[in-house]
């Protein structure tokens, strides 16, 4: 199986990271970054994303890098054969140009290919409040039958500091994935 992570540049650099660790191993994994997304890193996590990622690939870890200028990148193209793919966070202008089919740079790219492809999409935009115009490009989307995952928290997995939280969201994203996961607690089941 292969599967693409996009990182954009909205707040929630280090959901992507842990994310990332939380994949699978035997899934082939390929990580695109944007520009914007190395900018919130540095503020954020207070190092390169890259240095991030390397540790990542330390750990025996597999992953392949891409930056968003790689536009003729063997996984841009529909023929390569990407079973899903992921972008988080997934800013508002990454949202809008997914939304209007625009490719100019690699991360909308590959995310056009998968819905051309009838492919797994997940969408994770970070943003508050959202306008009108996000709103309408994830019902758009949505229609398309990518899936709009934000990152909202479900207080029945009894969240008590940050790790449970961002387990709670990256579980629940695996599960739309159909990555099967013990990150957090499923309704009903005790802690």
């Amino acid at each position: 199986m292969k599967m693409i992570v996009g990182i954009s540049g909205a707040s929630g650099v280090n959901l992507a990271i842990q994310f990332i660790k939380s994949i699978p191993k035997e899934i082939e994994l390929f990580v695109i970054l944007s520009e914007s997304a190395k900018i919130v890193s540095q503020k954020e996590i207070e190092s390169e994303l890259e240095t991030a990622l390397d540790m990542i690939i330390k750990t025996g870890r597999k992953l392949s890098l891409f930056d968003e200028d790689e536009i003729d990148a063997n996984i841009s193209s529909g023929s390569f054969g990407v079973d899903l793919m992921a972008v988080i966070p997934t800013s508002m202008n990454m949202l809008a140009k997914i939304s209007c089919g625009m490719a100019d740079e690699l991360i909308s790219r590959c995310a056009g290919v998968m819905i051309k492809e009838h492919k797994k999409l997940l969408l994770a935009p970070r943003e508050l409040p959202l306008s009108s115009i996000a709103l309408e490009n994830m019902l758009k989307l949505s229609n398309l039958g990518v899936i709009i995952a934000p990152a909202i928290m479900g207080y029945y997995a009894k969240i008590t500091d940050l790790t449970s939280m961002e387990n709670f969201l990256i579980g629940k994203w695996l599960d739309v994935l159909g990555i099967p996961n013990e990150l957090y607690p499923k309704w009903g089941q005790k802690k």
